[in-house]
Parts: structure tokens; C-alpha cells; sequence
């Protein structure tokens, strides 16, 4: 039996409006080579400057997983040759980085908790990107120079499951912060994965192979469940050391193997310096208190959900998972929807309805507001359960948000006037007299026939705790 040990290197862009080391915007969408600057394009005599809001944001990062900031953190070159780095080298943070010494609380499907050591996060510049085109190969400069926070986790996940409640909980947590917009596609949350294996109650780690790149969970998990197995085979064959060596691998999606890239590289040769154009990071008491203004993060919006609104824990940590899915929810109870309620419109009837459009919540055509009307509606009695989930269907595919004029409009207004359903409730009565007799002689069961007949009689319109009043007093 074996064992399996992973750690992560989880690059973070962060949302400043300009560079890390100039003033050039740092927009994605921008022609190439558009937002480029004798800074970061490294050319002969431009000196960078670092960009006091990235230090803040990395700061806030700190205090949320509760870690030791560097009061002066220090800047350092890392060499290599790429076409993507006009410099030929990163500045980063290798010696003394902004933040030391976090911990990150991950929640597993079992129930449990487990603690995520964070042994440090550091500021660098981001490279740009090469693009390939049948036999040319060309490069935008644009992303050079944007700021990413690396965030290095100590080698303490033992499964693909852990891995990934860790990656989804950070990606959560920088949205909150609003230090990032985390968005995977365009590769602003991208991941490096370490993964070795060694037999069970073996102190000393196997060798350690790098995945590079990774921007999805789902690749994430696949990729360790490749390499796991890849290890493990190696191993039973007595071909281990041979096989697994220090490298760095890439995931390929489409065979969903990994394949050897390069050999890993060690500190030395990246030849790291302190970096000569720029002086340390000092912390100053404004920065500090600007790094304090963080909001509400999931576990604490978890513990204020289940104690204070009443809600399950499990239905609380789906709704935290996702910013705009806990802002959404908000805003639904701030519209009056019972708790217990929005929680189950929300994450089966909207959630449902989303993922079969392929939308997000913040593509939803239903805003929250009009969700929290529908839901009061259901409240007061003025449409059924079931037919408020007609009502949310036809706003799916329509522009009207008037929830009254779209019950009156279906014809699904609750009846609850005392009079019209006694109406119905004595006809059928009056229709099954046989049944009457049987179910005042003791047999109680035929009380769901009566309702039902009543419901079909009113078109499923008649409100349903009314019905079951009025037959009890007619029946007794």
C-alpha cells in the first residue's frame, strides 16, 4: 500500500489596474504588444518600481489564512531564457517573501476538516505569452510584468479529493478578498502540482515530479490520478527509480496522461541574486490597515448561516463556495425568502436550471430579488409550490420579471377563498358517497383521495392547506 503526498504552487493574478513594476494597464483582452512600456520590455536603463496596491492585496492574503507578514520583504532575480521573458529573467521573491507561515482549513466529503499548512507567499512578475501559428512562433508582451502572487502549500494533501477541496477553498477565498478574479480560463488561478508517492508508514518522501500548469479541478484530479498510478506501477515493477525521476511533466487533456517536459531544476540554476534596481518592501502602518479591510470569508459565513439563519451545514458550505452564490442568497432572504426556502430554490430549482443552459449564477436571467418575490408568493399562499416552478421556467426563457402578471398570465393564481373550495370540496363528496361512509367507518387512508380529487377538480389550483382544512371539517 502506498501513500500519496502533494503540494501546490498556486499562481494567484492579482487585480491591480497596473503592472507590478510599471504603469502599463494590465487588461486582458488588449491588442498584443499594446500594453508595453521600456519596463516591461526590459530594455536598457528603465528601472521598475514596485506597485504598492500588489503588496496590499498580498497583505490581505496574509491576514486571511492568518500568516506572518514580511515587514520587509526583498526582491530577487531569477535567471533563465525563455522568448516570453524579454529580460531573461523573473524578479520574484526567493529569499524573503511578503508572507510566511499560514494555514488554510479545507472541508472533505466525509464531514471532516483538515488543515493546510501555507509555508509562504511571495510577489513576482508574470511572463508573456507565446503563440504558435503553423511554423511561426510569436509573443505578446502584454501579460509581462503582471503581478502574481505565488502561493506555495506545504506537502500535506494526501489524495486528489484533499487537493482539490484545498484549490476550490483559495479560489474561493481570493474572490472574496477581491485580490483576483480567479478566473481559470484566462489563467488568472493556475497551479503547479508536486506529487510522490511512498510506501505507507515510510518517514522519508519519494521523488518528487512537478505538473505544470494546470487551470481546471477536474485536470487537477486527473492528472494526479494519472501520475499516482504511473508511480504506483513503477514501483511494483522494480523499475521505480529509473522511471520516476525529478522532472517536470505536462498534463496532455486530450490522452489524459502526463509526459515528461525537462528535467527539474534546482535553485542554483536559476542562479537567484537580490535584485539590484530595487530596494526592499518596507511595510508601513497605512499599508497595514489597508490590509485589514477584508470582508466576511466562507467559514465565517458558513458559521453565521447554520447558527443564525438555521440552515444545514453541507447547504452552507455549497452557497459559500462561490461569491456571487453567497451574495445571491443574501439578497434573496434580504427580500423577505424564508432561509430554509432560498436555500432549496436556490441550489436545485435556479442551480438546476443554470447548469442545464450552461450559465453561472451571475449569468442567471432571474435575478434575486425577482426570485425572492416568487418565493413570497409561495409564502402568502398566491401560487403553489408547483407552480411557482412553471413561473420560474417561462422567466428562464422570457424578459418578464413581473412575477403577479406571469401567474395571472398562466392561469396558476392559488385559489384559498374558503367558499369556492367547499364548493368543490362538496361535490366530490357528493360524487363518491361510498367513500365517505368507508373512511368515517376508520378507513382514514381514503382522506388523500378526497384531496386529490379536490386538487384535480380546482386544476391544481385550490391551495393545498386549505384543502386539507376544510375536508378534516367536513369529513368530521
Amino acid at each position: 500500500m502506498f501513500e500519496t503526498v502533494i503540494g501546490l504552487e498556486v499562481h494567484v493574478q492579482l487585480n491591480t489596474k497596473s503592472k507590478l513594476f510599471c504603469s502599463c494597464p494590465t487588461s486582458f483582452a488588449a491588442h498584443q504588444n499594446s500594453n508595453t512600456c521600456p519596463t516591461c520590455l526590459a530594455l536598457p536603463g528603465a528601472l521598475p518600481v514596485v506597485n504598492k496596491e500588489a503588496a496590499i492585496k498580498a497583505m490581505r492574503l496574509a491576514n486571511a489564512v492568518n500568516a506572518t507578514i514580511n515587514e520587509a520583504s526583498r526582491f530577487d532575480r531569477k535567471s533563465y531564457f525563455y522568448p516570453d521573458s524579454p529580460s531573461a529573467y523573473q524578479i520574484t521573491q526567493f529569499y524573503e517573501p511578503i508572507l510566511r507561515d499560514g494555514t488554510l482549513t479545507i472541508d472533505l466529503e466525509d464531514g471532516t476538516q483538515k488543515e493546510i499548512h501555507i509555508t509562504e507567499a511571495h510577489l513576482e512578475a508574470d511572463a508573456g505569452k507565446n503563440m504558435h501559428e503553423g511554423d511561426h512562433s510569436k509573443v505578446d508582451l502584454n501579460r509581462a510584468g503582471t503581478p502574481l502572487l505565488e502561493i506555495v502549500s506545504a506537502p500535506d494533501m494526501r489524495s486528489a479529493d484533499e487537493t482539490v477541496a484545498y484549490l476550490k477553498k483559495l479560489h474561493a477565498m481570493v474572490r472574496y478578498l477581491d485580490i483576483s478574479d480567479a478566473n481559470m480560463q484566462e489563467g488568472s488561478f493556475r497551479c503547479d502540482v508536486n506529487v510522490s508517492i511512498r510506501p505507507k508508514g515510510e518517514e522519508r518522501f519519494g521523488t518528487r515530479v512537478e505538473i505544470k500548469n494546470l487551470n481546471s479541478f477536474r485536470f487537477v484530479a486527473q492528472a494526479i490520478a494519472y501520475e499516482v498510478q504511473r508511480q504506483v506501477e513503477a514501483y511494483e515493477d522494480g523499475i521505480y527509480e529509473q522511471e520516476v525521476v525529478q522532472e517536470t511533466r505536462l498534463f496532455d487533456v486530450n490522452k489524459g496522461e502526463t509526459r515528461s517536459m525537462r528535467g527539474k531544476e534546482e535553485a542554483a540554476d536559476y542562479r537567484y541574486f537580490p535584485e539590484p534596481d530595487i530596494r526592499p518592501l518596507v511595510v508601513t502602518e497605512a499599508m497595514k490597515e489597508a490590509a485589514r479591510d477584508i470582508p466576511e470569508l466562507p467559514d465565517e459565513k458558513v458559521t453565521r448561516y447554520t447558527e443564525e439563519l438555521g440552515i444545514k451545514r453541507t447547504d452552507a458550505l455549497v452557497i459559500t463556495s462561490d461569491k456571487a452564490l453567497a451574495s445571491y442568497f443574501e439578497a434573496m432572504i434580504e427580500q423577505g425568502a424564508a432561509a430554509k426556502t432560498a436555500v432549496t430554490w436556490l441550489t436545485s430549482e435556479l442551480l438546476g436550471r443554470l447548469n442545464k443552459a450552461g450559465l453561472s449564477i451571475e449569468e442567471s436571467p432571474v435575478d434575486a430579488e425577482t426570485l425572492g418575490t416568487l418565493l413570497s408568493k409561495i409564502a402568502d399562499g398566491s401560487v403553489s409550490g408547483k407552480g411557482a416552478k412553471e413561473v420560474l421556467d417561462y422567466m428562464m426563457e422570457s424578459d418578464n420579471r413581473d412575477v403577479d402578471a406571469i401567474i395571472d398570465e398562466l392561469g396558476l393564481a392559488q385559489v384559498s377563498d374558503d367558499g369556492a373550495i367547499l364548493s368543490l370540496i362538496d361535490e366530490i363528496l357528493a360524487a363518491n358517497p361510498e367513500k365517505v361512509e368507508e373512511y368515517k367507518a376508520g378507513k382514514e387512508k381514503l382522506f388523500g383521495f378526497f384531496v386529490g380529487q379536490t386538487m384535480k377538480a380546482s386544476k391544481g389550483s385550490a391551495n393545498p392547506a386549505k384543502v386539507n382544512e376544510l375536508l378534516k371539517q367536513r369529513l368530521s
